[in-house]
């Protein structure tokens, strides 16, 4: 992963939290040791996300996390 997908990355996470109203941690947590959805998803669909809005991809992500029966 090189700066840029981390950067994305991190604001991924951020972005859900504060829609989820959740610590980032927690979101972190939820994204990459309890699901593969970090690396599966998010890294490696950088180059078409990171060109989406933040709501877009806000709802992209829990979206994902619902269907993984993270969320409800």
């Amino acid at each position: 992963m090189d700066k840029k997908e981390l950067d994305f990355a991190v604001f991924c996470v951020e972005s859900v939290a504060e829609h989820l109203a959740h610590n980032g941690a927690d979101v972190y947590r939820l994204l990459a040791v309890d699901s593969q959805i970090l690396d599966d998803y998010i890294i490696p669909c950088y180059e078409a996300l990171h060109t989406q809005g933040k709501e877009y991809i806000v709802n992209d992500i829990t979206e994902y996390m619902r269907k993984e029966e993270l969320i409800k």
